[in-house]
């Protein structure tokens, strides 16, 4: 039985953002998710595609933006075009899912989709496609399920899921009930959902039949489910890209989260599952030292096949795209990005800080740094 309902399952690689507080490393035309930035050998793209392979076998659709499409196929060779869904221009996480559902609906309406960002790290690899098989069998149940990570400090920078009573679900022995989705707290609540336990951060990790998805969907963004079905019904004929260039521009931007998660768990239609792996959404280069800690002997971490470092009592992590030597002395937790048209010079400390760096250039209309 159980086999039947894994024959059911299709992973979705949402693959869109800048991670502006990675720029000037990542661009517009060359975002986050085309980097390796975990020196392991792999894009993080890759590396999410890699991971939901032995769940989900051939069964993986990419959505990204028509500009990343020959970026994303040198990364993924085995991609089919049946498989590779491109956006116009960027919209939000509820039209790219959303769009993945109706059309994986149309193949298939008893279909269940996972949806899984491609700019995420994610370790040991056999935890988390564990936690999505447990997903997948609670979600047949008619559940969206979402996949929630063991917080490891109070963050600020997440929501949070606050769980409730074992469901019970067999071949899925952690899945609980969502009490609640809770918005991004300030630090003393943060410190006081680790205290009391119970809540997990949420991670935009999403298991869902595709009804169900587009159910809850259409009840609370009628509009944008009609625009994404009428789009998704001429994917498959002659009028797909006159359909697409009409209809996508005048879709509401909205997350996922609060099209259909937050509304879903009011109604109780949500589960969660607790995710006892390693995660992290590589959200700053702070986050880059963390993940790159086997090269830090010397103090400084290091990214790009050309960059030279020479590091006497310094310490930080240092990107270049060029062969020549960054000398750092007498100086901690530094931040070093040197590429062709754009030098940054930061702390750790001010790391997220980057993001407002990318928004004032953007309102000077310097587009071509970004």
């Amino acid at each position: 039985m159980s086999e039947d309902i894994f024959s059911r399952f299709y992973g979705v690689i949402p693959a869109g953002g800048v991670g502006s507080r990675l720029w000037p490393l990542s661009r517009a035309s060359a975002p986050k998710f085309l980097h390796d930035l975990t020196s392991s050998g792999s894009t993080l793209i890759r590396a999410t595609y890699d991971r939901l392979c032995p769940v989900a076998d051939e069964r993986i659709m990419v959505v990204t933006g028509q500009a990343h499409r020959n970026a994303v196929l040198a990364q993924l060779p085995e991609l089919v075009d049946l498989n590779l869904v491109l956006e116009p221009e960027p919209k939000d996480s509820a039209a790219a899912i959303g769009l993945a559902a109706a059309i994986l609906y149309l193949r298939d309406p008893e279909t269940i989709m996972g949806s899984f960002a491609a700019d995420q790290v994610i370790e040991p690899v056999e935890v988390f496609q564990d936690a999505v098989r447990e997903a997948v069998l609670t979600a047949a149940t008619g559940k969206i399920v979402t996949i929630g990570i063991h917080p490891t400090h109070p963050s600020t920078g997440f929501g949070y899921i606050q769980t409730g009573e074992l469901l019970g679900v067999q071949g899925a022995p952690s899945a609980r009930g969502v009490e609640q989705f809770v918005e991004k707290p300030d630090e003393d609540t943060a410190r006081q959902y680790l205290a009391r336990g119970g809540f997990l951060w949420n991670a935009g990790m999403f298991v869902a039949p595709v009804a169900l998805m587009l159910q809850h969907l259409k009840a609370n963004e009628p509009a944008l489910h009609d625009g994404l079905m009428s789009i998704a019904l001429a994917w498959n004929t002659p009028e797909r890209d006159e359909v697409m260039s009409r209809v996508w521009p005048g879709l509401p931007k909205i997350a996922i989260d609060y099209a259909v998660a937050e509304p879903a768990a009011a109604a109780g239609d949500v589960a969660v599952v607790p995710g006892v792996f390693n995660w992290d959404d590589v959200g700053d280069f702070a986050a880059i030292g963390r993940l790159n800690k086997a090269r830090e002997e010397e103090g400084v971490t290091t990214l790009g096949e050309s960059v030279r470092v020479y590091a006497d009592q310094a310490t930080g992590v240092v990107y270049g795209d060029r062969p020549r030597v960054v000398a750092l002395i007498g100086i901690d937790d530094v931040i070093v990005v040197d590429t062709a048209d754009a030098l940054l010079v930061t702390t750790k400390e001010h790391a997220q800080r980057v993001k407002q760096t990318v928004q004032t250039l953007k309102d000077q209309g310097r587009v071509d740094l970004l």
